[in-house]
């Protein structure tokens, strides 16, 4: 049982060695070189010597697609598969890059899939503006081309973005569109100046020879038009009107020429008389020839050949009485005796002009069969007062008015006839089944020709009415009894009607706060009054009156809340716009401004166009937000996929580090600065995207350990030699010391050489053993007796010091000083305990254990280079 005590440790003293015990199992573990270690290194270099090598495989395959493609496929390294993806531009290879790559390298994926769209997108462009060149050819070989045809294909070719050539061709296409308008523009204004000129050529005063130059001239222009090739853009109207100006001047031409003949017939019979000598003129005969000659229509021309046969006849003879009555008739007929004449008579030349022209009217009435107008002028003859009619004039209205009793007659005869046929249409009626408005239309009309019969044909046999009439009664009962149903209805509506001004004028007065029930009432009844079906016309005016003074009574406090909200939609407008993307709440406020927008919609509606135009600017608002945010959020992909690249790069330089030749000091220093400068170098950059950060991160790691594995063996190796040094050297010193002690001769000169060839040690360790070492050969001549009590001296102090350092270190001490142990345990607990001071490193107790000038047997010897080994090479 003592024993188990003694090789024990107290769980009171375990933790003074776990660290210990920790670093000593570190130091053990990095003696000897790890082969998993060392198999990783090699597999991360050899990973990295591939990485150079397809880089370099990537940037070299620049101008040949092919060989990229299938680079991209074989490589195993994203960012060698980028490179080469960057030198593929054809639409095959990248839809194959895109479906190799779309669930193994997102990046490639991403780049590839926007080449795509972009090429589709051109392509779709090209194609469109395609089209729409083959359209302005077409249009171009259209004989009838119209404007909006080119408009709508100007609105086409807006939103296209074409490539240069086509954008040539369309503007050539365009221009010699261009053109054809503006000729079909010029030959429209050019027919309606012809038109125009035709027309005034019809109500000119311009001579026959004259008028059928210009009417030749304007022919000719019109048969020049009508050989352009944009004729058939010349609208139908417009060659209606021509034609029409045109017979109107042609009419006009005919009549002058006729008016010339006549002009030239009469002018010749007075030149003829003219010449004759005046004394054998007989002025009844010149009346009777100048009567017997074609008349003039009342004009200018007329007025002076008159007025030249006035002055032959006050040249001639006197007449004999008897016939000065049939004279004064002649010169009667005379427009300025005439005028004389009534300048006399108490009838005005205005009412003779009006007869006369009645008496025209009554005639060609009479000439087209017209018996009820000719009736009417008669009527209007019969009751106009007139001059002395001359006995030409009155045989012409004898004989007009004789003709109106003879077709009078038979008008009374045909009156009869017609009247069975009206009567017996009447009857006929109820069996064609009409609807009931041309029913009323027939049975109206049958009445109205009754009615005109009864003012030309003189009144119907009573029989024969009352025939009719009941005929007429029978067939417009039905129509009689669906307009009184219409009639009926009209009511109804109207009842209706003052039931929605009811309901709207009891909503206004109750001053209603929800809005959104007054809205849907306020519509509820427009549409309501809407549908409301036909109303008289009297009852309709003034009730759209009292119900729009109702409706303005609900609708007024309506609209000035509609105006309270749309202030707040706008200011919700003005909010989102004040939204900075860039910020990460900005997406839960745009959300809290759509949720009061859809909460502000359902509260109160406003008007259709309104609420829309609102909800346009809001959207299109909340719309900038996200493309904003979408904006930075690619800068920022892309600023963290620099940071990638940059921490790429580093891991890159990292596996790929070659540590330079020299001492293990200046390669462990190499390696110590590399990795501060890389650390400092990763910090510095900014964070990358979250999909790569944990592999990154992994191989940055992987980087440093395999560093900092190269630095822990090379400073393991330089460990070991400075304990082996401080071993060496320990023992050169302990053999001296040994040797003062035994008495014998000591060669001072031989133990220098002996110190001189080893190595030196750290400038502690060395100052430390070159003291003692020093000491003892100083100790060489008289003082070497004191010198060596002195060693015998140190004996307990040494085994102390190596027994308490052993403790400290976690090195066993052996079974004989295991009592020792424990009670320096115990002192040592209560020297930690109890002092301030920072504790002494195991290094400067070993440096001050190896510093104390002792007796040293074999035993303690071990114990002591123990110690070194765990201490001294550790450090």
């Amino acid at each position: 049982m003592m024993v188990v005590l003694i090789h024990a440790k107290p769980v009171m003293f375990e933790f003074l060695f776990k660290s210990t015990a920790s670093k000593a199992s570190k130091a053990g573990k990095t003696t000897a070189p790890d082969p998993v270690v060392a198999e990783q290194a090699a597999a991360t270099a050899q990973s990295a010597s591939r990485r150079a090598e397809q880089l370099a495989r990537a940037h070299a395959v620049a101008g040949d697609e092919a060989a990229a493609f299938d680079f991209i496929i074989a490589s195993e390294f994203a960012e060698a598969r980028l490179i080469a993806a960057e030198q593929v531009h054809a639409l095959p290879l990248l839809e194959k890059i895109h479906q190799a790559m779309r669930n193994t390298d997102r990046r490639v994926a991403k780049l590839v899939q926007g080449r795509i769209d972009l090429i589709r997108h051109q392509a779709a462009e090209a194609q469109r503006a395609q089209a729409s060149i083959a359209t302005a050819q077409r249009l171009l070989n259209d004989e009838k081309l119209s404007p909006n045809q080119v408009a709508e294909l100007d609105r086409q070719w807006q939103v296209i973005k074409a490539t240069p050539e086509l954008a040539e061709q369309f503007a050539a296409a365009r221009a010699a569109l261009a053109k054809r308008l503006e000729a079909q523009v010029a030959l429209q204004r050019a027919v309606i100046d012809a038109v125009a000129t035709a027309r005034k050529l019809a109500a000119g005063g311009q001579s026959a020879h004259e008028l059928a130059q210009a009417l030749a001239s304007i022919d000719a222009e019109h048969a020049q038009h009508m050989q352009s090739p944009e004729r058939a853009s010349l609208p139908k109207q417009l060659g209606l009107d021509f034609a029409q100006a045109r017979e109107q001047a042609q009419a006009a031409l005919q009549a002058l020429q006729q008016h010339q003949a006549v002009f030239d017939a009469r002018q010749a019979a007075l030149t003829e008389w003219q010449a004759q000598d005046a004394a054998t003129l007989d002025p009844a005969a010149l009346k009777r020839a100048w009567q017997a000659l074609p008349r003039l229509p009342e004009s200018p021309l007329s007025d002076s050949l008159q007025e030249q046969f006035l002055a032959l006849l006050a040249t001639a003879p006197a007449p004999l009485a008897p016939e000065a009555p049939a004279a004064a008739d002649a010169v009667e007929s005379s427009p300025n005796l005439r005028k004389a004449r009534q300048e006399a008579a108490p009838v005005s030349k205005e009412t003779t002009e009006q007869f006369f022209k009645a008496l025209d009217a009554m005639e060609a009435a009479l000439a087209e069969g017209l018996l009820h107008l000719a009736s009417e002028h008669d009527k209007t003859l019969r009751d106009s007062k007139h001059g002395r009619l001359t006995p030409a004039q009155a045989d012409r209205l004898a004989h007009v008015r004789g003709e109106f009793k003879r077709l009078a007659d038979w008008a009374r005869w045909g009156g009869n006839v017609s009247r069975e046929e009206l009567v017996k249409a009447g009857e006929e009626l109820p069996a064609q089944q009409l609807p009931m408005s041309e029913l009323a239309k027939k049975v109206g009309s049958l009445r109205e020709r009754w009615k005109s019969l009864d003012t030309l044909s003189g009144p119907a046999p009573k029989s024969l009415w009352e025939r009719f009439d009941a005929a007429c009664t029978v067939a417009y009962a039905p129509a009689a009894q669906h307009f009184r149903q219409l009639a009926e209805e009209r009511h109804g509506n109207a009842a209706k009607a003052q039931e929605l001004i009811a309901e709207a004028t009891a909503l206004a007065a109750e001053e209603s706060t929800d809005w959104k029930h007054v809205a849907s009432s306020s519509q509820r009844l427009r549409q309501a009054w809407t549908r409301l079906g036909t109303i008289d016309r009297k009852e309709k005016k003034r009730l759209d009156g009292e119900f729009g003074a109702a409706l303005d009574a609900l609708s007024k406090p309506l609209e000035t809340q509609r105006q309270i909200e749309t202030a707040r939609r706008e200011q919700l407008i003005v909010e989102v716009g004040l939204l900075k993307p860039s910020e990460r709440n900005t997406v839960d406020m745009l959300k809290a401004l759509q949720d009061k927008w859809q909460e502000l919609a359902k509260a109160l509606p406003l008007e259709r166009r309104a609420e829309q135009a609102l909800w346009q600017r809001f959207r299109t608002a909340c719309d900038d937000i996200f493309a904003r945010r979408k904006e930075t959020a690619h800068a920022a992909d892309h600023e963290r996929r620099e940071h990638l690249h940059a921490r790429e790069a580093l891991c890159a330089t990292l596996e790929t580090v070659v540590v330079p030749d020299g001492d293990d000091k200046q390669r462990t220093a190499f390696i110590n600065q590399l990795l501060r400068d890389t650390r400092a170098a990763w910090n510095s950059t900014g964070p990358v995207p979250r999909a790569s950060e944990a592999k990154i991160e992994q191989r940055y790691q992987d980087a440093i350990a395999s560093l900092q594995a190269q630095a822990d063996a090379i400073a393991q190796r330089a460990g070991a030699a400075q304990a082996n040094a401080m071993r060496d050297k320990l023992r050169l010193v302990q053999a001296l010391e040994a040797e003062l002690s035994d008495g014998g001769a000591v060669d001072a000169q031989a133990w220098t050489e002996r110190w001189s060839v080893l190595p030196p040690l750290d400038a502690q360790y060395e100052r430390s053993l070159q003291t003692r070492f020093a000491a003892a050969l100083a100790a060489i001549g008289d003082g070497r007796a004191a010198y060596v009590a002195t060693l015998q001296a140190n004996v307990p102090r040494l085994l102390e010091e190596v027994l308490r350092l052993e403790i400290v270190a976690g090195v066993d001490s052996g079974v004989e000083f295991a009592r020792d142990r424990l009670k320096m345990q115990v002192d040592v607990l209560q020297s930690s305990l109890k002092s301030g001071q920072k504790p002494l490193t195991q290094a400067s107790q070993l440096m001050q254990l190896c510093a104390i000038a002792a007796l040293t047997d074999a035993r303690t010897a071990s114990r002591i280079e123990a110690l070194l080994r765990r201490i001294g090479g550790a450090q």
